[in-house]
């Protein structure tokens, strides 16, 4: 009977071993089996199923985007845990969808509009605009769609969506209509930050602030005479100054104690005249101690306008041009108005210092490029005081948990003083917003069965993107509507996204999730604490990814890395890989080609070891008795044992980085370089043996679960291995590894451990010091070890085998010994390398190693001894000289020791 399973073993092991090809060419199989994952639908999740859920929905990218870093880190993350838990036994929805990306997407049209027909926005009906916009979106938006299929992302393509979907719209038009009718959503003249160019408001999180070079200028208020009330102010933005209304000194400033209240003309507008008033803001000891107030552009300014109940006049149109002054400088630019005021101001007589460069940061509209003007402007508000509380409840109370925790006080800085959002864009793409204004002054908020009345007109604004992905988890399940996909699958199990990323999305999802379970408990009940319910359980925050040197990926630093670069040059499970190895939660990544050639290093290592194994008949059989196994295969099921239930608990905490170290570590080194290399001396080369059909079932059972585990950062490589190796259909739908598949769930053999390290050590000493002797890796050398002493003699013919000794002969004569500490005790090694060395080609080669390492001993030394140097070297600088002076002094003795022993 052993001979005839041997038998189909070894055919069966020698035909799988033969139906993969040669080596692992990513490019060949990646889209093809991707393929064959979707079309048998084992990313589909089925609401109906009894299984317990786990749900995860795609934090949206925008529809104009391409993958970046950022996104495959993203989607790596999110895809290991849905994999995972598909494995595990849950009904497992991952959703995709898309962002529609108010302003990006616009703005490309706008674009391209000027570039093909010469035209802008507003030479078009607005219907007429949007069907171009949903044109250019229909023909070339989605493209990560096909770039999440390239790197295997796991999602259920069923159910994908897009922001502005019919059943998303009428969530949309809900929560808006919910908010209004609780006095949450107001209309203000507000002061916002205004793109000249997109002709909106944008969100404070869409500014980037960078330093420019400007120009300070000091000018003069008042009358030209000395004796007669004047201020002296400077500004770097001299063309706001015709929108002054005020100049503000401390209250406790002597100098102008006697100017307050007073009044001043304004020298270019007969309309305006500057009140000088005392506020605290003002610092006495900066510049002159006086400050030109333009309440309608500039935020500071506005404050204080606001307190000191003061007119502000806007000075500029929506494309940042002066108007509305009736002034001579009506029409220009901000830059052109910089100029002629300076000049107008010099023929005045009132310029007090020359102009002198300035370098100060100046925020910038992060889609368009240009200066952000601060602007009055009439936009809609959301009151955000009782949402961010229960946003901030909901984590203060533990029904949601950030990890790590230590960005939790970043959460809370945001939500504890988040200042009421801005929602309305005065953009033609994106939820419009739902307020109909009548012909006397009536306004209506439409809910999303309701009809405006007729003859009313709709606002013409649109809603910030950022509302209508803040209902993502909810809207995208049906909400409002009660569904079976929003009654099985939320609240969503866990929210995978960068910690940048905390006050743009995560505390809008918090906000609107906990008022929709407030406002809808039909539709959201509360949660198992009572309180209203959360978007989902667990937040996992991960870094940004960086370049090798730690740097912010950029177009301007020219270090940007393309993930499809590197999906076409390594492989998808390369990309992975390297992705979630360096994942540590809250922690920037940095990343470069070195780290990714590496990981293409690994796949190749598990390939070739999965060939060796079928090549040798490796079996996944159940597990022979213990007894009846070496102490090598007791070693090495306990160590799997032991990665397994450390790779769960890094897992199910969140820690992928230690998680992939742990299985990389154990598969190259435990499995690959000592493992493999033993099974070789416990399979016969002809012939069968219980002991070597025994190692082909633990060198099949080792593969098979180390497949399992790497399968949710690596799957396509472990999915071609695992189906060749068991003949099963897929490793998608294959059970996740328990403590029953590696050693049966027994404690581990503490004493076949113990074995193992002494022979391992053994044979590692071994090793290297044939390489000290000059003996080739190939060469067999007698060698005389007392294996009974150190408790290794059932492992003598594996150490020997292993490490290319001999047992000694007759004609033994010991030429070199060693000396090995092992657990408990010390063995002594006799060698006989007469035969095996060419003794003047050894002394010739160490010779000229003794030089080489001489020469590096005296120049650390002449380093260290200079005194001048040792002043001002960097301490480590002077660190690493001692480090190499130390290695080049052991290297002299050990070379030294060796020619001595060859004389």
């Amino acid at each position: 009977m052993m001979e005839r399973v041997t038998e189909r073993n070894e055919i069966l092991g020698t035909n799988r071993a033969d139906s993969l090809p040669k080596s692992w060419e990513p490019s060949e199989h990646e889209a093809g089996l991707y393929e064959h994952w979707v079309s048998s639908g084992f990313f589909t999740a089925d609401a109906s199923s009894s299984k317990p859920p786990f749900s995860i929905v795609l934090p949206p990218p925008n529809v104009t985007g391409q993958l970046h870093m950022g996104h495959a880190l993203d989607h790596t993350l999110m895809d290991c845990l849905a994999r995972r838990k598909r494995m595990q036994g849950y009904e497992v929805l991952w959703l995709p969808g898309m962002d529609h990306a108010g302003i990006a997407t616009q703005s490309k049209v706008e674009a391209s509009l000027k570039e093909t027909e010469g035209k802008r926005r507003w030479d078009y009906e607005r219907d007429e605009f949007v069907a171009k916009v949903w044109d250019w979106k229909n023909k070339y938006g989605g493209t990560i769609a096909g770039q999440m299929r390239a790197i295997g992302d796991s999602v259920d393509w069923s159910r994908e969506r897009f922001t502005l979907d019919e059943n998303l719209a009428r969530a949309v038009q809900t929560i808006f209509k919910e908010l209004y009718d609780r006095d949450l959503i107001y209309r203000a003249n507000r002061l916002v930050n205004w793109s000249p160019i997109l002709e909106t408001a944008v969100s404070d999180q869409e500014v980037v602030y960078k330093d420019v070079e400007g120009e300070l200028v000091s000018f003069r208020y008042g009358s030209l005479n000395d004796d007669e009330p004047h201020l002296v102010v400077a500004t770097t933005r001299i063309e706001t100054m015709l929108g002054d209304v005020a100049i503000a000194v401390h209250p406790d400033d002597e100098r102008y104690t006697h100017l307050v209240g007073q009044e001043l003309a304004h020298p270019f507008r007969d309309d305006l005249t500057l009140k000088v008033i005392a506020d605290d803001y003002v610092d006495p000891e900066f510049g002159t101690g006086a400050v030109k107030i333009t309440p309608a552009h500039d935020p500071n300014d506005y404050a204080m306008g606001v307190r000191h109940n003061l007119d502000m006049p806007t000075i500029m149109d929506t494309t940042g041009h002066i108007a509305n002054t009736g002034t001579r400088f009506d029409g220009l630019s901000r830059e052109e108005a910089r100029v002629q005021l300076n000049e107008a101001l010099r023929e005045q007589g009132r310029i007090v210092k020359e102009i002198r460069p300035y370098v100060h940061s100046v925020g910038h509209s992060e889609r368009s490029g240009e200066a952000i003007e601060p602007r009055l402007s009439l936009q809609w508000f959301v009151k955000v005081k009782e949402l961010a509380k229960m946003a901030g409840d909901a984590v203060r109370e533990g029904d949601t948990t950030i990890h790590p925790q230590s960005l939790e006080a970043r959460y809370f800085d945001w939500v504890d003083d988040m200042h009421d959002w801005c929602i309305s864009r005065q953009l033609w793409w994106g939820h419009r917003i739902p307020i109909f204004y009548g012909p006397d002054g009536d306004v209506v908020c439409v809910g999303p069965d309701e009809e405006a009345p007729a003859g009313y007109e709709q606002d013409p604004d649109v809603l910030d993107t950022w509302f209508s992905s803040g209902l993502w988890p909810f809207s995208t399940l049906g909400w409002p509507d009660k569904t079976e996909d929003l009654s099985r699958f939320y609240p969503t199990s866990v929210l995978v996204t960068g910690y940048d990323i905390i006050f743009f999305w995560v505390a809008r999802m918090m906000m609107f999730a906990t008022f929709a379970s407030k406002v809808t408990p039909d539709v959201i009940p509360a949660g198992e604490s009572g309180r209203p319910q959360v978007p989902f359980t667990d937040v996992y925050l991960h870094g940004l990814v960086r370049d090798e040197q730690g740097r912010k990926m950029s177009k301007s630093l020219g270090n940007g890395i393309d993930p499809m670069d590197w999906v076409e040059r390594f492989g998808a499970d390369a990309l992975r890989f390297t992705l979630a190895r360096g994942a540590n939660p809250g922690v920037d990544l940095p990343v470069g080609d070195d780290h990714a050639q590496s990981s293409r290093n690994f796949a190749t290592k598990i390939y070739n070891a999965t060939k060796f194994a079928l090549m040798n008949g490796a079996a996944v059989d159940a597990l022979p008795e213990r007894a009846a196994l070496t102490d090598a295969d007791r070693w090495i099921l306990d160590r799997l044992e032991q990665t397994r239930a450390k790779v769960d608990d890094y897992l199910d905490r969140y820690q992928f980085a230690k998680a992939n170290e742990e299985l990389y570590q154990f598969t190259w080194n435990e499995f690959c370089d000592w493992y493999v290399e033993i099974a070789k001396t416990q399979i016969p080369r002809e012939g069968t043996s219980e002991q070597g059909r025994n190692t082909q079932i633990v060198l099949g059972r080792v593969l098979d679960v180390i497949l399992r585990l790497l399968h949710p950062t690596m799957p396509f490589v472990t999915e071609k291995l695992w189906t060749t190796l068991t003949g099963q259909n897929s490793v998608v739908v294959a059970t996740w590894p328990t403590a029953e598949d590696t050693n049966g769930g027994v404690e581990p053999d503490e004493r076949a451990a113990t074995r193992m390290s002494d022979a391992i050590a053994l044979i590692t000493e071994l090793r290297r010091f044939r390489a000290d002797q000059g003996v080739k890796p190939s060469q067999r050398v007698p060698a005389l070890i007392d294996f009974a002493s150190v408790d290794l003699a059932e492992q003598e013919e594996l150490i020997r085998s292993v490490a290319r000794v001999d047992a000694p002969g007759d004609q033994f004569s010991e030429s070199a010994s060693l000396e090995v500490r092992l657990s408990s005790s010390t063995v002594n090694v006799g060698l006989d390398t007469s035969s095996a060395v060419d003794k003047e080609a050894e002394r010739a080669r160490l010779n000229k190693d003794l030089a080489a390492a001489t020469k590096e001993l005296e120049t650390t030394g002449k380093k260290l001894g200079n005194e001048n140097f040792l002043a001002k070297a960097p301490a480590e600088v002077v660190d690493k000289i001692r480090a190499r002076q130390a290695l080049a002094q052991e290297e002299v003795e050990r070379i030294t020791a060796r020619l001595e022993g060859l004389k």
